[in-house]
């Protein structure tokens, strides 16, 4: 399928805002996204695509915005990501991520094969690797785990390769429900669900351990949601947000019973490990 590529520049520049864009857009039919130090990169199917999608009115008086679009004709996806983006990458030193394409890459104690397509997750950023990190320093054998935001499915599969004995992977993209399903088959990590949704779909199931890196905005709304399936004394990692928004994380957290125990920092990005109270 064709696509569009959409470079925004948003004035002022805040994390809140490029959540509040990123929301929008999903909204209305944008799949993909791709944040630097400058601009906010949208993707979008070329039937779906016009440029009256894309109004100031919106948005207004929170903040403005400026962009250009350039359209992509379908095209090998690994191809794009080995030449440009993804290399081979050792996290914590025990965990190599690489594509299938790869034939030169360190060795190590877990090997975790993806190939991206347009989904997010090989570990080269910041939220990623921390979270990675954070799957090997934690005890998951027979345990029960849900991904959220799942992307390629890389932390589902390390968790199932780690012990967990049944993982659910969930992305609102449809695109990263297929990527999962995909990579899972390259890693023999089959058994591993996947579901397309956001909280909603998460029913009466609990977890002993959640994973999700998504957006600030996202995690401050559904963080409830996770307290009510986590088991007491679970454990959840959230990441997907800077530093500056550590605290609002925090206090959002306690209101429902889930307790701060530690994070992650790197390049501004933050990872954060909650417990959930055993109460009095």
């Amino acid at each position: 399928m064709n696509t569009y590529k959409i470079i925004i520049s948003l004035f002022p520049d805040t994390q809140d805002f490029r959540d509040i864009l990123i929301a929008m857009l999903s909204e209305i039919g944008f799949e993909g996204f791709v944040e630097d130090e400058k601009n906010v990169e949208a993707y979008i199917p070329e039937d779906i695509f016009s440029e009256n999608l894309l109004s100031e009115n919106q948005f207004e008086p929170l903040f403005s915005f400026s962009f250009t679009s350039e359209f992509i004709e379908e095209r090998n996806w690994n191809e794009v990501w080995e030449k440009n983006y993804f290399k081979p990458l050792l996290i914590g030193g025990r965990c190599v991520v690489r594509a299938s394409f790869h034939k030169e890459y360190p060795k190590a104690e877990y090997e975790i094969v993806i190939d991206p397509n347009m989904a997010f997750g090989t570990g080269n950023h910041e939220t990623t690797s921390m979270m990675v990190e954070y799957i090997l320093d934690s005890e998951l054998t027979g345990k029960t785990v849900l991904d959220m935001g799942c992307g390629t499915g890389i932390l589902a599969m390390l968790a199932f390769k780690r012990g967990a004995r049944k993982v659910l992977a969930v992305d609102i993209d449809q695109r990263s429900v297929d990527n999962t399903i995909e990579n899972c088959s390259l890693n023999d990590c089959s058994s591993i669900k996947t579901e397309k949704g956001d909280a909603s779909v998460l029913e009466a199931e609990t977890y002993d351990l959640i994973f999700a890196n998504i957006q600030k905005n996202i995690l401050m709304n559904d963080v409830e949601k996770y307290s009510t399936v986590l088991n007491t004394g679970g454990f959840l990692f959230m990441s997907g947000f800077y530093k500056a928004d550590l605290n609002d994380i925090i206090a959002r957290a306690k209101l429902f019973g889930i307790k701060f125990i530690s994070n992650k920092e790197k390049n501004k990005w933050v990872a954060a490990c909650f417990i959930k109270d055993q109460g009095e």
